[in-house]
């Protein structure tokens, strides 16, 4: 099994926690990120800094102005994931990007991402019928190609989308850009049963959770959730990674069983 399999073996839910590589420096983003492991996340999902961010909101853009500002490159990305890697070699590691980061580098971002340690890739704006060429340099890579499937996603569509994704499906509970939310949407808990029954790949929710009680609730149907823009606001305000180690233990449901390094 590959560390994004073992982290959903026997029905283990995983806590999914984003960040954007760069914000604040990426020493800061070092640190951020193992404060974060430290805190009991499953997977880290980190974010490429593109100027066009199309499907963030706010909160994650600015994060991203704020790396650009500070010059961050895919390369920089690829350093840091390996900085963590030589420190945690459990925890997977998916990297978040638009497309256009990617088509620059082309091959060679495939082979680096690889080479750093990276597990996945998640690209927010690729569209499923572009996906093929990505899709077999992500296999002869190692890395997992995951898909986004939206509250309007047909099942045929769900269907197809299934055959090319690995790892997990990201499940995003609104349509729309990211950001924080107080309540989950009306239909979550059919759709994400709707998914379940076309596929056997772990379904991850997000878009908005930044509560204890918000991931309660989506993982009594889906298989995790991912936290984003609640850890990108603390961390552009300069959070210390002790209080935002506190800050993900208060996320994280306590009833909650870890396969990944113990946690």
């Amino acid at each position: 099994m590959n560390r994004i399999q073992k982290t959903f073996h026997n029905n283990n839910k995983a806590f999914v926690a984003y960040l954007t590589a760069g914000q604040k420096g990426l020493e800061y983003s070092l640190q951020s990120s193992l404060a974060i492991i430290e805190a009991g996340a499953d997977i880290l999902e980190i974010g490429i800094p593109f100027s066009d961010p199309i499907a963030d909101g706010p909160v994650i853009q600015k994060a991203m102005e704020d790396a650009l500002e500070r010059k961050t490159t895919p390369e920089d990305v690829f350093s840091l994931v390996s900085k963590i890697r030589e420190i945690n070699h459990e925890i997977p590691i998916v990297l978040f990007s638009y497309l256009n980061p990617i088509i620059k580098k082309s091959d060679e971002f495939f082979k680096e991402a690889a080479n750093a340690g990276a597990d996945a890739l998640l690209i927010v704006d690729m569209p499923l019928e572009e996906s093929k060429n990505i899709h077999e340099k992500c296999f002869k890579n190692g890395l997992e190609l995951i898909f986004i499937i939206s509250p309007s996603t047909p099942k045929k569509r769900i269907s197809k989308i299934t055959k090319q994704a690995g790892g997990f499906l990201y499940y995003v509970c609104r349509k729309g850009t990211t950001g924080m939310k107080s309540e989950l949407p009306e239909g979550f808990e059919n759709k994400v049963r709707e998914i379940k029954s076309i596929s056997k790949l772990p379904v991850i929710a997000g878009f908005g959770i930044s509560t204890r009680e918000m991931a309660e609730q989506v993982t009594t149907v889906a298989d995790g959730f991912v936290v984003g823009s609640y850890f990108v606001n603390a961390m552009g305000n300069s959070i210390s990674q002790k209080d935002l180690t506190e800050s993900a233990k208060s996320i994280k449901p306590c009833s909650y069983i870890y396969s990944v390094s113990g946690n």
